[in-house]
């Protein structure tokens, strides 16, 4: 007992020694077991990070490609909207352009009616003076008749009236109506007009009755 207690009292430093031995080693293994725990956490923040981020690009490139179908869409119809408004500007271009020559006819042909009523009137009138006598008895009441002739077709000059000349010109059905074919006198040209059965008359530019005549062939 006292060989004991000596040897405890001698060997104090060798007790706390072990102690300490052992303390540093607890410390140790302590230590590597933060450590370890760290690595396992540090890995997992890792691997969360890497998923949260390959999350959010797959996000992102998926809301990129509907922004780039959105674009191709829209671009799409407005395409198809300035498509319709060429086409729909042309026709009414068209339609205003078809709309002005039609007033434009209807003022500049709406005395028609009304010239084409009197002309059987100049036609009358240019028989009388042609059967006129040149008697002195009759002078008189031909040269009344020739200004009221006169006179009328100035007036109806003025509002485009014109007359289609026939006789020795070459038959064109644009302003001719052939009324007799005759045989070819001989020194005329083929299809010449040789008589004028009825005038024609044109009104600014229009054909509103077309000459009746005779030609040779």
């Amino acid at each position: 007992m006292e060989n004991k207690n000596f040897d405890e009292q001698q060997n104090p430093d060798l007790e706390r020694s072990e102690n300490g031995s052992i303390n540093i080693e607890n410390e140790s293994l302590e230590s590597e077991d933060k450590l370890d725990q760290t690595d396992e956490s540090s890995d997992e923040n890792a691997s969360s990070g890497k998923n949260k981020k390959g999350f959010f690009g797959k996000k992102k490139e998926s809301e990129l490609d509907i922004v780039k179908q959105q674009l191709v869409e829209c671009n799409a119809k407005a395409a198809e909207i300035h498509d319709k408004y060429i086409r729909l500007y042309s026709e009414f271009d068209n339609f205003r352009k078809r709309t002005q020559k039609e007033k434009l006819d209807i003022i500049v042909h709406a005395s028609e009616d009304l010239i084409l009523t009197l002309l059987p009137v100049i036609d009358d009138l240019e028989r009388a003076l042609a059967n006129f006598d040149d008697s002195e008895e009759l002078m008189a009441t031909k040269e009344g008749v020739t200004l009221i002739y006169q006179k009328m077709i100035r007036l109806l000059q003025q509002k485009g009236l014109k007359p289609i000349e026939a006789i020795d010109k070459i038959f064109d059905t644009d302003f001719h109506e052939a009324v007799t074919i005759i045989p070819l006198p001989e020194g005329v040209e083929p299809n010449s007009v040789i008589d004028e059965i009825e005038k024609g008359y044109m009104l600014n530019d229009k054909v509103i009755r077309y000459s009746k005549v005779v030609i040779a062939k």
